[in-house]
């Protein structure tokens, strides 16, 4: 188990060993996700972003173009 702390300011100090594993560097955002155990922290990579590409989908298509098509209904009323 690797232990961190919190400041005062609350600000969280991640211990070296995870820092280096998941490659985290100054200025690396965090996504916090509250479950019902506890608080998952998730760093936003570029592996993070890349594995996530896509994953919204709509009857096949991207959660872009149905919003494109959308719009374009409603230019057309």
């Amino acid at each position: 188990m690797k232990i961190g702390r919190f400041t005062t300011k609350g600000r969280v100090t991640i211990p070296v060993e995870l820092r280096r594993r998941y490659n985290l560097k100054p200025g690396t955002r965090i996504n916090f996700f509250e479950e019902d155990n506890g608080i998952k922290m998730i760093p936003i990579t570029s592996e993070t972003i890349r594995a996530n590409i896509g994953f919204l989908k709509i009857n096949g298509n991207s959660l872009l173009k149905a919003l494109m098509e959308e719009k374009k209904k409603e230019r057309e009323l």
